[in-house]
C-alpha cells in the first residue's frame, strides 16, 4: 500500500468524486472567492482551531444537529463582508433544485469561512453574492487553478514582524489515494506564520529579514526573543476543505476537520494563533462505496493538508499594489 505522491502530481480536491471546484477572482484588487461544490450532497463536518474565525452555518455540522449533508462550501476574502459570496452560491444551487428538501422548495446547505485581505489593495472591494454565484458557473470537476486565484488572491504569509516584511500566500490543492479511496484537500492559506516544508520542515515562505531578502524563521525568531509586531486579532487566517469518496458517518466527517489540523501543523509555524482563525471544513461524498478506516482516512487528511498549504505559497507569485505593498512569492527569495 503506497500513497506516495509524485512531485510532478500532487493530485488535486477534484480527484474527490462528487467534488467540483470554482473560482471567481477580481481584477479589481487582490481578493475573491471559491466554492467547493458537492451538488448530490456530502456529510459535512468543520473543526476551527484559530481564536479570530469569520464563519457561517458552521453549528449545523456539529454532529448532535439535525442537517446530515451539505451542498457546497464557500471560502472567501473579505474578512466578514466576504460572507456574503455564500449567498450567491445558495442561489445557484437553488435555481438547479439542489438543497435539502423542505416540502415547499430546497433549500442549499452552503457553510463558509472567510480570511482577511483587506490589507491588500482598495479594502472597499470585496467579494459579495454575484461572485459566490460566478465561482459557481465557474465550478468543474477539473483540478482546480493554484496560486492567486479565488479565495487565496489576496492572501500573504509571514505577517507577524509586519506586513512589509510579508509574502504572498494563495490557495493549494492536493490529494491521496489509498486502496480505491481518495482524500483530497483544497487550502487558502492567509497565515500569521511561516510556511515550511512538511516533509524537511524547511521554511518556503514567511516573514523576511529587515532587508527583506532573506527568510527571518519565525520560529527561531521568536524563541531568540525577537518581539512581534501587535498585530489586529483576524487579521490572518488558513481555511479549506478535505473532502473523501469514502462512506463517513457525520461523526467521522468531525473527525476527519479535526485531522487535518495536523496537516496545518505541520506545514504552517507558528499555527492555530490568537490571530488567526484557522477553519478547516470535511467533507464525504461517499462514491467509492466503502471505506479504509478513520486510522488511514485521518493520516490521508493530514497528509493532503500539509501538502496542499505548501503547494499554495508555491503556486502563488508576487504582487505589488497600487499603495506600494509588495509581497514576494516564494521563488523569489530561493
Amino acid at each position: 500500500m503506497n500513497a506516495r505522491i509524485p512531485a510532478s502530481d500532487a493530485g488535486s480536491i477534484t480527484r474527490v468524486a462528487g467534488i467540483e471546484v470554482g473560482h471567481f477572482t477580481d481584477t479589481r484588487r487582490p481578493t475573491g472567492c471559491t466554492v467547493i461544490m458537492a451538488r448530490e450532497g456530502a456529510v459535512g463536518g468543520v473543526d476551527v482551531r484559530g481564536a479570530a474565525p469569520g464563519t457561517r452555518e458552521t453549528d449545523l455540522l456539529d454532529p448532535c444537529n439535525l442537517v446530515e449533508k451539505v451542498h457546497a462550501i464557500v471560502l472567501a476574502g473579505g474578512s466578514a463582508w466576504g460572507l456574503e459570496a455564500a449567498t450567491g452560491a445558495v442561489r445557484w444551487l437553488e435555481e438547479r433544485g439542489v438543497g435539502f428538501d423542505v416540502a415547499v422548495g430546497r433549500l442549499p446547505i452552503v457553510p463558509a469561512a472567510v480570511l482577511f485581505d483587506l490589507l491588500v489593495g482598495d479594502m472597499r472591494i470585496r467579494p459579495d453574492a454575484a461572485a459566490g454565484y460566478a465561482a459557481c458557473d465557474a465550478a468543474s470537476a477539473t483540478d482546480p487553478a493554484e496560486g492567486n486565484v479565488g479565495a487565496g488572491t489576496g492572501a500573504a504569509v509571514g505577517k507577524i514582524f509586519g506586513m512589509q516584511r510579508a509574502m504572498k500566500g494563495g490557495i493549494g490543492t492536493a490529494s491521496v489515494t489509498v486502496e480505491g479511496v481518495t482524500v483530497g484537500a483544497l487550502i487558502a492559506c492567509n497565515a500569521l506564520g511561516d510556511v515550511v516544508d512538511p516533509d524537511t520542515a524547511q521554511v518556503i515562505a514567511g516573514a523576511r529579514t529587515d532587508d527583506g531578502l532573506r527568510l527571518r524563521d519565525t520560529r527561531r525568531a521568536l524563541l531568540r526573543g525577537e518581539a512581534p509586531q501587535p498585530l489586529l486579532a483576524g487579521t490572518n487566517t488558513t481555511i479549506g476543505v478535505v473532502a473523501t469518496d469514502a462512506v463517513i458517518t457525520k461523526v467521522q466527517a468531525h473527525r476527519l476537520a479535526v485531522s487535518a489540523h495536523d496537516g496545518l501543523a505541520r506545514s504552517i509555524n507558528p499555527v492555530h494563533t490568537m490571530s488567526d482563525g484557522d477553519t478547516l471544513f470535511s467533507l464525504g461524498t461517499g462514491r467509492a462505496g466503502k471505506s479504509v478506516g478513520m486510522m488511514v482516512l485521518a493520516t490521508m487528511a493530514a497528509e493532503a493538508t500539509a501538502i496542499a498549504t505548501a503547494r499554495a505559497v508555491r503556486a502563488a507569485r508576487s504582487i505589488t499594489t497600487a499603495e506600494g505593498l509588495h509581497l514576494p512569492w516564494a521563488g523569489e527569495l530561493g
